[in-house]
């Protein structure tokens, strides 16, 4: 991929600890185990976390991404209770310490774009990575209606009206 960025960070709507605990079927792997979205568990097939993060894993492979030029986080907490980590908010504080300074946002839990992708990120994200001494903020616009993604999705809607129908 050539592109004239520092870091991609995927930014995946979070949530609550308890959510991702109370889905795992086996009861003791999701956040208990260490690096548990990478050791093989029957709760991968419940799991936000783990599933949020073989997607980016893929992406960024089929992109040619080096690790070490993306991350992943969370965003859109709400209320006092933990959240899954680390939190999108924190990540922009922190990117520019790191040394990025130019940086791609991509939001894949989002079909289309809202308030919590171009507010929450696209605003105050960037104001807050930038205030945070970053020089460049990309937000990458959710698929909409991009005409590939309206094709794919009546293909799915076609076949499943399908399968209903039979």
């Amino acid at each position: 991929m050539e592109q004239d960025f520092d870091h991609l960070l995927f930014s995946y709507h979070g949530v609550p600890v308890r959510h991702i605990r109370k889905g795992d079927v086996t009861g003791g792997h999701c956040l208990k185990v260490n690096d548990c979205c990478h050791v093989d568990s029957r709760a991968h097939t419940q799991c936000y976390r783990h599933q949020v993060t073989v997607t980016a894993e893929l992406v960024a492979k089929e992109l040619g991404i080096p690790r070490e030029k993306w991350s992943v986080s969370f965003q859109s907490r709400l209320g006092r209770e933990e959240w899954i980590r680390p939190y999108t908010d924190e990540r922009l504080r922190a990117l520019p310490k790191e040394g990025v300074k130019k940086l791609l946002v991509a939001c894949p839990a989002f079909v289309s774009d809202c308030l919590e992708t171009l507010e929450e990120i696209a605003v105050e994200g960037k104001h807050t990575f930038i205030e945070s001494g970053g020089d460049s903020f990309t937000m990458i616009p959710c698929v909409n209606t991009h005409p590939e993604w309206v094709k794919a999705l009546g293909i799915l809607c076609r076949e499943k009206m399908e399968t209903v129908m039979v």
